[in-house]
């Protein structure tokens, strides 16, 4: 049976574009990293497009590596912390949506609550915390590690400090404050908790020191493939990112994630799948192509390399280019996707040079997803919304503003032909367009002889 509801989408923001040689494009602003013009253009586009947000990626230190290598890759090197962008973009736009990355390794929940509280008193209700508990190991030598603690530690930390965060985020139920000016009475002190919270990694007293959000609470998103993420996302996500590479395997993630949310209490209509997709359009598919090649033509080759080796774990400094593959560098076993590896390892069983090899990954890698026209995007993106793999989509788009452009030019108009996307907003918060329902504040809940809904 055809969907009712329609395509859910976001701009994904890493400062030039996700491929790691947009920063060259002609229409690049290279001194975009460190100026507020840039980004708040490419939200300016979004929110004109009728967009639900804007995603901004991040990782709170500079990569580890090799220095050429990086020296060409701008991406982790030179950004904006992303709180500080967002509260700075909330007040200049009016219905857009801002997801911004926070890690729980990092971080103590007082903080994000606060935070991501005030951010969505300063928006006007379009806030949305990203939840990760970090995956890389040069973030940890800035915070007292040495690289990562184990995977189940992190996820046990971080399923707490949500806990904590949500607890914190019900201090002041919807109507505490009574703003009394004749009686002298500002809030209902009955109205306001204490959190008194004592687990296993926090400790936290609470109350918050900030109202109710606008949106009962900021939405929340997360991504993340492992059985502990899955299980998270289930309980408290709200928007989950996965990466688009395949229908069926996007399907079955996504039912497997909706199948564990009703021993939570939580309706599927309350999360919202939505895959990174890489686009590529033109007017025909020869122009489409000719946007990745360019992008592929001018990706330096030590970046190519760094990007390479970072995949398959291995050194390819000083590696020539025009030689076949070291086979003894090539494991026997993936770190990341799966599919990606045999492609590579087929690929270089085939004979080709390091180069060639570097070029098939770099467009296998920033090019995945679709390259085509109009019509082409919109159907792929219909069919996955209708199977249920995807209830929209964050744009993971090569070049800003360049690609956004394109797309909201050239495959707009398209899904609005088809009736799949909006055009206008539904509400004014972020949680209203996505059609999330409001959550319940639990002393509220208590209060009027409900049960709060667990979180």
């Amino acid at each position: 049976m055809a969907r009712t509801d329609t395509l859910k989408l976001g701009t994904f923001v890493y400062t030039f574009g996700f491929n790691p040689a947009a920063w060259r494009h002609p229409d690049a602003d290279v001194q975009g990293a460190n100026k507020i013009d840039h980004l708040l253009n490419v939200a300016k586009i979004s929110e004109a497009a009728k967009f639900d947000f804007m995603f901004l990626a991040d990782s709170p230190a500079a990569a580890i590596g090799d220095a050429d290598a990086l020296a060409r890759s701008p991406t982790k090197m030179n950004r904006f912390e992303p709180l500080s962008l967002i509260s700075a973009l909330s007040v200049l736009t009016e219905k857009l949506g801002f997801v911004a990355t926070a890690s729980t390794s990092y971080y103590e929940p007082y903080n994000i609550a606060r935070l991501f509280a005030s951010i969505d008193h300063l928006s006007g209700g379009r806030a949305c915390w990203n939840v990760v508990t970090s995956d890389h190991d040069e973030t940890g030598y800035n915070y007292g590690f040495e690289g990562l603690p184990p995977h189940a530690e992190r996820y046990e930390r971080g399923s707490e400090f949500v806990d904590v965060v949500f607890g914190l985020w019900d201090s002041f139920e919807p109507d505490a404050l009574v703003l009394d000016k004749a009686k002298g009475l500002y809030h209902d002190k009955d109205k306001l908790h204490t959190l008194n919270h004592k687990g296993k990694h926090f400790q936290v007293r609470g109350p918050l020191n900030i109202a109710a959000s606008p949106q009962g609470r900021p939405v929340i998103a997360q991504a993340g493939g492992s059985e502990a993420g899955m299980e998270l996302a289930a309980r408290t996500a709200e928007i989950v990112f996965s990466l688009a590479s395949n229908l069926e395997r996007n399907k079955a993630f996504a039912d497997n994630i909706k199948s564990r949310m009703a021993k939570y209490g939580r309706s599927t209509n309350d999360l919202k799948l939505m895959p990174g997709l890489v686009v590529n359009v033109g007017e025909t598919k020869a122009e489409a192509q000719a946007k990745v090649d360019f992008l592929i033509d001018n990706l330096h080759p030590d970046v190519g390399r760094w990007m390479l080796g970072e995949f398959l774990e291995a050194d390819l400094s000083g590696v020539a280019l025009d030689q076949p593959f070291p086979l003894e560098r090539l494991p026997t076993e993936p770190k990341g996707s799966k599919a990606m590896f045999e492609w590579l390892r087929d690929f270089i069983m085939e004979g080709h040079t390091v180069g060639e090899l570097i070029r098939f990954y770099a467009e296998k890698s920033t090019g995945n997803g679709i390259t085509g026209t109009p019509t082409e995007i919109a159907d792929f993106m219909e069919e996955w919304f209708q199977a249920g793999a995807a209830d929209g989509f964050i744009l993971m788009l090569p070049t800003l503003p360049a690609s956004l452009n394109d797309f909201v030019k050239l495959v707009l108009p398209e899904l609005r032909r088809r009736g799949l996307f909006r055009e206008e907003y539904e509400g004014k918060t972020l949680r209203e367009n996505l059609g999330l329902s409001m959550p319940v504040n639990r002393y509220a809940a208590a209060r009027n002889g409900g049960i709060a809904k667990e979180t």
